[in-house]
């Protein structure tokens, strides 16, 4: 038989173990500590916690957020589809709004991608909601242009948009955002993923690591 470790609980532990050895956990406040470790557990790389940029305090307005009944609000599928639903606090509602019918014919009125539109279907429920984006740069851009003139404010946007176009432009957006008066976390750059932006949300559900 191979040599390697079996135990759940035990390959659980070393992970962190090994993070918390890599990850300069100085530079950000006590209260990130546990989504940093998380985003790094999600990915396989401490190199990005040079990279992570936030304002406020995310992980404790989202966690306040989500324990009042907040809904949370994802872009794609299959960052619903990483969040621990049975550790949500108030069996929140995750809202994916992609597949809406309504989203292909408001993204050809608009002009712009179906993941932009599904973001005009989330202002009913945009008020005290979690945002996590893990896919598309769309999303955070018409987000940010949308909060310019909706009075709606999200208690937290955990930003993790992908790709070459468009990624690391909107990231740039958010952190240049004046006035929006709501915490954020991103990753600077080209890099992201559903898996990142789950991993976000699912520190807010699980606590320090």
């Amino acid at each position: 038989m191979l040599d390697y470790l079996r135990d759940p609980a035990a390959i659980y532990a070393r992970s962190f173990e090994l993070i918390r050895g890599e990850v300069p956990l100085d530079r950000f406040p006590r209260p990130l500590h546990g989504m940093v470790l998380r985003l790094v557990h999600a990915c396989g790389m401490p190199e990005i916690a040079l990279d992570l940029a936030w304002s406020g305090d995310p992980a404790g307005a989202g966690r306040a957020a989500l324990t009042a009944g907040a809904s949370l609000l994802v872009d794609a599928g299959m960052v619903a589809a990483g969040i621990m639903t049975g550790r949500l606090p108030a069996a929140n509602p995750v809202r994916m709004l992609l597949d809406d019918p309504a989203a292909p014919a408001l993204a050809a009125e608009l002009g712009t991608t179906r993941s932009a539109a599904a973001v005009e279907l989330w202002r009913p429920y945009l008020e005290g909601a979690v945002v996590a984006i893990g896919n598309a740069p769309t999303a955070l851009f018409h987000l940010l242009e949308r909060l310019e003139s909706w009075p709606e404010r999200p208690a937290a946007i955990l930003a993790f948009p992908v790709g070459f176009v468009g990624a690391a432009e909107s990231k740039e957006a958010l952190i240049a955002a004046e006035g929006l008066d709501v915490p954020w976390i991103t990753l600077k750059g080209r890099r992201g993923g559903s898996a990142l932006a789950a991993a976000a949300v699912n520190a807010l559900l699980v606590g320090p690591a």
